[in-house]
């Protein structure tokens, strides 16, 4: 039999589930533009404006695993590489068209991720008018932790979310605080794209983003769930 294949497919990229030994296989990664007030500001941008969402690919992200520090490598191309701390929605039932109302019965879990932008290239693409991908979606750019199923992670909608850069605080806010909420983001997201099962989806973050180096360890944390810990190299 002839192989089906021209050369080996990829590994399924997946992410520990806290209380099993069951994996969560990724198909797709949103992120949610702006998403918190302060956060928006200090961008430049003020105000509700309809959320706008941008990919990055499944093999972008790094899984930290419970209990361990993952290694997050440098990216190249980049002198300001920054940090952004965000609540992550894992989508466990697909659709589209999605209610708010319907959006939790769609809900798998939550984890705690980390949006890192190489902020250079983003921001002299937006310069030029440009697509800013080579700005997020590179390789390593969506950390992650374990993903603990909804049932499991308490009073998420008012969660305290922070992240510590070599124990210093950095940024600390409550995703309360999201200017569209996880209901509403999945209910804006599923108009342009049908969810799948697989899809993560994280929601923005908070205010305090800002520059981290080789050696520094980012601590992040949403109450609730598991800790993220990553070292830089």
């Amino acid at each position: 039999m002839p192989e089906p294949f021209v050369f080996a497919p990829p590994p399924v990229v997946s992410v520990p589930v806290v209380g099993t030994e069951s994996r969560f296989p990724v198909h797709r990664v949103y992120c949610v533009g702006r998403n918190y007030e302060d956060h928006a500001k200090e961008m430049g941008h003020s105000g509700r404006e309809p959320p706008f969402f941008f990919l990055k690919p499944a093999d972008a992200v790094v899984v930290a695993e419970a209990g361990q520090t993952a290694c997050l490598p440098y990216p190249d191309l980049t002198q300001n590489l920054h940090h952004e701390v965000e609540l992550v929605v894992a989508i466990g039932k697909g659709g589209q068209n999605i209610s708010a109302e319907q959006a939790p019965w769609h809900i798998f879990g939550y984890a705690v991720g980390l949006d890192m932008t190489r902020r250079d290239l983003q921001n002299e693409m937006k310069k030029q008018g440009k697509p800013w991908c080579i700005g997020k979606a590179f390789e390593h750019a969506s950390p992650i932790g374990p993903i603990t199923p909804a049932a499991q992670a308490g009073d998420i909608a008012n969660a305290a979310i922070w992240l510590q850069v070599n124990g210093a605080d950095r940024q600390r806010s409550h995703v309360n605080k999201l200017i569209w909420n996880i209901a509403e983001t999945i209910e804006q997201l599923s108009k342009g794209w049908a969810l799948q099962p697989g899809d993560l989806i994280y929601t923005g973050t908070p205010e305090g983003v800002g520059a981290v180096l080789r050696g520094d360890l980012l601590h992040g944390h949403v109450d609730g769930l598991t800790d993220i810990r990553l070292l830089v190299n």
